[in-house]
Order: C-alpha cells, then structure tokens, then sequence
C-alpha cells in the first residue's frame, strides 16, 4: 500500500465482530469508529444478527447506522460466508480488515488475505478461551492462514498467545476509554437520575446478566456486608430470573436493584462509592476503567487481565468465585482512605486516543 497516499486521502477500514451487542469489545470496536481519522472510511461488520433487531436492543448503534452492516450469519459453521466476504473485499477493496475474536478470525481474517487485502490485523480481547483445545488448535492454523498482524490487549494476553502458538509475534495496545466521557460528576445529581437512596453505601456492577460475570458472587457477598450497603447492577442477560431468585432467598430485597440496560454509563458511575467486577472469566475489562475514570475505586476478580486495570492505590484485586474474599475485597477497598485518584491511573494509562492512534500507526505500517 502507498502510505503517503493513504494517509493523504484516507483509508477503508473494515472492523469484524461477531455479534454487534452490548459489550466490551463491541463497544471498543464503536469507540474505534467514533474516534477514527475524519479522512478515514470505517465500516464494522457484524457476523451474526440484523440490523433492525440490533439498533432496538442497543440505542447507541442509532448513531453509525449507515457504517453498520450485518450478515445475520446462523449458529454453527458456515463456511459458505467465506466466500461471501471474499467477494465483499474485493468489491469494496479496504485498506485495513480488523478482526476481533476467533469467529471474526476464521471468516473474515481468512477471506482478507484471500482477497488480497493489503493490512489485516486480529486482536485477541481475551485468552481463557484458549484453554480449550479445539478452540487453540483451530485458531492456530487460522493465524497461519489468514497471516494478521496480531494484536493482545493486556500483557497477560500476550503472554498466553506466546505460550500456546509458537513463533507467534504478537504487540500490545491496551484498551482505552474516552476519559472525556467517563469523568466525575455530582454523586447527588446521579443518584436523583436512577432514583438511589442518597444515604447508602452504594456498590455498582456493569455487564452482561450471564454466568461468566459473576453477579451471583457480588450478591453473596452484599449479605457479608454492612445493611446500609447496597447493591447496584447494570446490564441485562439471561441470569436476571435466577439472580432476582437469590436475592429473594438470601433476604436482599431493598439491598439489591436492577437497572436493566442503562445509556448513561457515567451518571451510573457518577452515582457510585464502589465499583465491583465479580467475573468468572475476563479478558482486559473496560467498565473497570470507565468507573475509575470518574473516580470511583474499583474492586476486580482476579481473572485473565483485570489486574492490569486496577489502580493499586485504591481499588482491590479479590480471588476469583470465592465469596469471602470478595466480601473482604469490598470492605477493604470501602474503609480505604487514600488521597490519590484512580481517575490518574486511567488518563496515564488507558486513555482512547492513545489506543486509537496506536492501531491507526498499525494500520499504516508503522509499528508492525
């Protein structure tokens, strides 16, 4: 690719995912577009899913609705899609194709170098997955295929990529948020907007309603906990019935409120003292970050990279799916009176911009 050219007139980027829902990654992927070079044409793809059922379960696609494409791809394998997105690369001849996960690898990573596109990065948001071996075994003979420049999102990626492709040479860009989004406000004007009691101990969890987040572990350890401490959690997902069943019977009711799925993150944040991510597995999280950067410590479960978003100042990391320790984490973290700021931690090192211009420096070839 002429890069003189390309950064003159703007380059055709093409982001993969699998499903375009909310999430971490999925809301990395917008904040790539929104945060793009204005001379840049950014497109993401979403393997699975429509367009109309997902701009009415996710507000916040409305915005790029003309950049969004979905090719409502079934469950199972399909690799008839390959040759689809072959025929769509060659079509529409991006610059740069970005893969996000394994699914994403498989077809679109592939079918990028089959169509000769000239830049294709993969990055790996997270390496528990890769404790399956199917899942390993797969993925390595696809990076070999699809030969992308690959990408980890924390050091502990990375290091799990190394050990389990040989000779694999991968780089690390960290997560970001945009800590002009996500920065401190009025905890009174917060609590006002969700409607929260102004003199309780307020601990908040972000994320899907599903296993993998561990929201069953936060509950059980509100009941460890003070009375005067309440539990908040965003998110929607499949576990709603049977968390709203074990606060019924640990006797929480009052103690434990559902948001459901709230656009406002940073007022949710905003109206918080704690923020807490009781996750079973993790990549690189980014509620974490974006409750520190409005300055509300964070407690995080010691699994796959969240240590490595956690201000060691004020936040505590606890061991993973054991209640009492996460109990302890939190009275720890809610009794600690350290002056610094966690907000500090995240602009020095998970700010978005510094993330966006590291992959747009990728995408031309310039740290590859």
């Amino acid at each position: 690719m002429n890069i003189t050219s390309a950064q003159r007139h703007g380059k055709k980027v093409i982001h993969v995912v699998q499903h375009l829902a909310p999430g971490g990654l999925e809301s990395l992927t917008l904040d790539l577009l929104s945060f793009a070079n204005p001379c840049d044409q950014v497109l993401i793809v979403s393997l699975e899913g429509t367009k109309d059922e997902s701009l009415k379960n996710w507000p916040r696609l409305q915005a790029f609705e003309n950049q969004l494409v979905f090719l409502n791809k079934k469950s199972g394998v399909q690799l008839s899609l390959i040759l689809t997105l072959i025929k769509a690369f060659k079509a529409v001849k991006p610059d740069v194709v970005h893969t996000h996960h394994i699914g994403p690898l498989l077809y679109a990573g592939y079918a990028a170098r089959m169509a000769g596109v000239p830049v294709r990065i993969h990055t790996e948001h997270d390496a528990w997955h890769l404790e399956d071996k199917k899942h390993r075994r797969i993925q390595g003979m696809v990076l070999k295929a699809a030969k992308p420049t690959l990408v980890a999102d924390a050091s502990h990626v990375k290091e799990k990529l190394n050990a389990c492709f040989s000779g694999s040479r991968s780089i690390v860009i960290k997560n970001g948020v945009d800590c002009t989004k996500f920065k401190p406000g009025s905890r009174q004007l917060a609590r006002e907007l969700f409607k929260l009691p102004e003199n309780k101990i307020i601990i908040g969890s972000a994320g899907r309603l599903e296993h993998v987040k561990g929201h069953d572990l936060a509950i059980k350890a509100l009941a460890l906990l003070s009375k005067d401490t309440i539990l908040v959690i965003a998110g929607e997902g499949s576990q709603r019935a049977n968390l709203e069943i074990l606060v019924e019977k640990l006797q929480l009711k009052g103690q434990v409120i559902f948001l459901g799925l709230v656009e406002n993150m940073p007022r949710f944040y905003q109206s918080l003292d704690l923020f807490c991510l009781p996750s079973r597995f993790e990549g690189l999280p980014l509620s974490p970050l974006e409750a520190q950067a409005c300055n509300i410590p964070a407690v995080v479960t010691n699994v796959g990279a969240s240590a490595e978003v956690l201000c060691s100042h004020t936040g505590s990391l606890a061991k993973s799916n054991n209640v009492a320790d996460l109990a302890q984490s939190l009275a720890r973290s809610l009794a600690n009176q350290s002056n610094r700021l966690p907000r500090e931690f995240v602009v020095t090192n998970n700010n978005i911009h510094q993330m966006v211009k590291a992959y747009d420096e990728l995408s031309m070839g310039e740290l590859a």
